[in-house]
């Protein structure tokens, strides 16, 4: 299994899900985050309150099976793009092993 964390701006979140949803993914984790990144506004400031650093950003978690990874980060890149700077970044990450929380049963697939 893979973890997929793309972190993307606020303005394509929905146009993301909904392709994601469209494509059969829809156990989708989203969080609201702020960017460090290399677009640098002079008043921005680490914050663990979040008011204001170089750009808001949201976190979205997907994991899946290995043989999804590259249509899941197509359809990430293809519909979290815009003509602006700063889209966001991609990461997959290994996962070794998932539990459901009520059965304590291990998921060997998705």
């Amino acid at each position: 299994m893979k973890e997929i964390k793309a972190f993307i701006k606020p303005n394509r979140v929905k146009q993301v899900v909904e392709e994601l949803k469209k494509q059969g993914y829809d156990c989708i984790t989203l969080s609201k985050a702020e960017g460090t990144g290399s677009l640098k506004r002079p008043d921005a400031f680490p914050s663990l309150e979040f008011k204001v650093a170089d750009s808001p950003v949201v976190k979205l978690e997907i994991v899946c099976n290995d043989s999804e990874v590259q249509t899941i980060v197509s359809i990430i890149s293809r519909e979290g793009r815009s003509p602006d700077p700063g889209d966001g970044l991609i990461y997959v990450s290994h996962v070794e092993q998932a539990f459901r929380v009520k059965t304590g049963e291990e998921l060997t697939k998705l």
